[in-house]
């Protein structure tokens, strides 16, 4: 706790007495705020290596945790062509996973995506982004942003690399988990070289 300062009993400091006691209490004041304020928390953050890929069917990903039934808890992030698609001459905007179903398709069957209202979706849908390091944070919350105080979690990320081709990465983290690693396992459907880079180096870790 911060008092006032006693001004009598500082000027028999001096001045250099005086600026040393005050730049002792500023840092403590700094390190409370930083304490009480500036921490996250325990979290979950999610990161991969990103290679945007050129023509369509591709460059569609999802990261987004769920609970051991399998029910979303929380989704950190969606590309919008899957979720907003592209308006076409003389049609309706139409959300890109109806008429491309092969956009990570995993994320849109257990969100329920098709349940889900625009306002919903535009709560952590994305543009596609550039080439370089992708990097997400779970602090335990569910999508109301709730504590999940229990139970197991499965961390997943999907990437549709083109067309059929896609990979899904999924590791299982507890809220009682010590800070550390967690394993991701991948899973690989079809197939196509060219655009094999596209994700890379998944990784979890719990941080504290």
């Amino acid at each position: 706790k911060v008092t006032p300062v006693n001004i009598r009993a500082w000027s028999k400091l001096g001045q250099r007495g005086a600026a040393f006691a005050i730049a002792m209490l500023a840092m403590a004041t700094t390190r409370k705020a930083e304490k009480d304020n500036g921490k996250k928390g325990k979290h979950v953050e999610i990161s991969f290596d990103y290679l945007k890929q050129k023509g369509p069917g591709s460059n569609q990903f999802a990261v987004w945790i769920e609970n051991e039934k399998g029910e979303v808890v929380k989704t950190l992030f969606v590309t919008s062509f899957t979720t907003k698609g592209r308006i076409r001459e003389g049609q309706p905007r139409r959300r890109g996973y109806t008429y491309r179903p092969t956009c990570v398709p995993t994320w849109v069957t257990n969100a329920k995506a098709a349940e889900m209202t625009d306002e919903e979706i535009d709560g952590f849908t994305g543009a596609t982004p550039q080439t370089g390091k992708m990097t997400f944070t779970w602090n335990f919350t569910d999508n109301n942003g709730k504590k999940v105080n229990k139970g197991k979690f499965r961390v997943c990320v999907e990437a549709t690399l083109k067309n059929e081709y896609k990979k899904l990465y999924t590791g299982y983290v507890t809220p009682k988990d010590k800070a550390g690693v967690i394993t991701m396992k991948e899973e690989v459907s079809g197939s196509n070289d060219a655009y094999s880079g596209m994700i890379n180096n998944v990784e979890a870790v719990v941080r504290k």
